[in-house]
């Protein structure tokens, strides 16, 4: 390994991780990544984008072999960041929010397999590798998490209202490794993802806009830096002030 810091992250094929790998890799980290598919070509052809693993983290077995995977191509060289980007709002068949009276209960657990557990367990699989490099974790968690929203389901709410608390926990468990934890909670934003349904929730945006995937890809980034040394167990909204009502 060079002596350039270290990134994991995983939810990197579009949206949020997509512009977050982009925007470590241009400040120069070796960047690793996950998604449950391949990335594009061109992105791939980043220098900086050093490893891409194909793995479905809501699979214990499957976030097993990651952990295994990086930790070997790692070969004992620190890991300075972890971004737990992967999330999944499943629809019912009938498109329906996943809620509590609609959808399979077996539904919910696959969502907090990915949403909660596979951050847990990432955060507890690169310990050894995070004190080394005295690094950072953050937390890609929602606006959803901290009041109703109007498109995202219950099953999505309460798991990332759930990794909020994780953070905290995780804040003071990983402070005597050296290691930050912190969160950042994204409102609505430009993605894949957003429909035309969202355009009347921009009334509801005191900055009047949706915001940018690179929005938020440089508040992980800063999250990461030594300029926020001293900051753990923190949530940042990165939502144009929609919390604030």
């Amino acid at each position: 390994m060079t002596d350039r810091r270290n990134l994991v992250l995983t939810g990197a094929s579009r949206g949020i991780g997509h512009a977050t790998v982009r925007r470590f890799s241009e400040a120069g980290w070796n960047v690793f990544t996950c998604s449950r598919e391949d990335v594009p070509a061109d992105c791939r052809r980043d220098p900086n984008w050093s490893h891409h693993f194909v793995a479905d983290l809501a699979q214990p077995q499957s976030r097993e072999r990651f952990i295994v995977d990086v930790d070997q191509v790692l070969a004992g060289a620190p890991l300075h960041a972890l971004v737990n980007n992967a999330g999944v709002s499943p629809k019912t068949p009938y498109r329906e929010r996943l809620g509590i009276l609609h959808g399979e209960i077996e539904e919910w657990r696959s969502v907090f397999e990915l949403n909660v557990f596979a951050a847990l367990e990432l955060a507890r699989g690169f310990a050894a590798a995070l004190g080394r490099g005295k690094g950072a974790i953050v937390n890609v968690t929602s606006i959803a998490g901290h009041a109703a929203h109007p498109f995202a389901g219950s099953a999505y709410s309460t798991s990332k209202a759930a990794l909020s608390a994780l953070t905290r926990e995780m804040a003071v468990e990983f402070a005597p490794l050296g290691v930050r934890v912190n969160a950042v909670a994204p409102g609505e934003i430009e993605t894949e993802m957003i429909g035309p349904e969202y355009e009347p929730l921009i009334t509801r945006i005191p900055m009047q806009r949706m915001g940018t995937t690179d929005e938020v890809a440089a508040v992980i980034h800063r999250l990461c830096e030594a300029d926020f040394g001293y900051v753990t167990g923190s949530e940042i909204f990165i939502t144009g002030g929609q919390h604030l009502f």
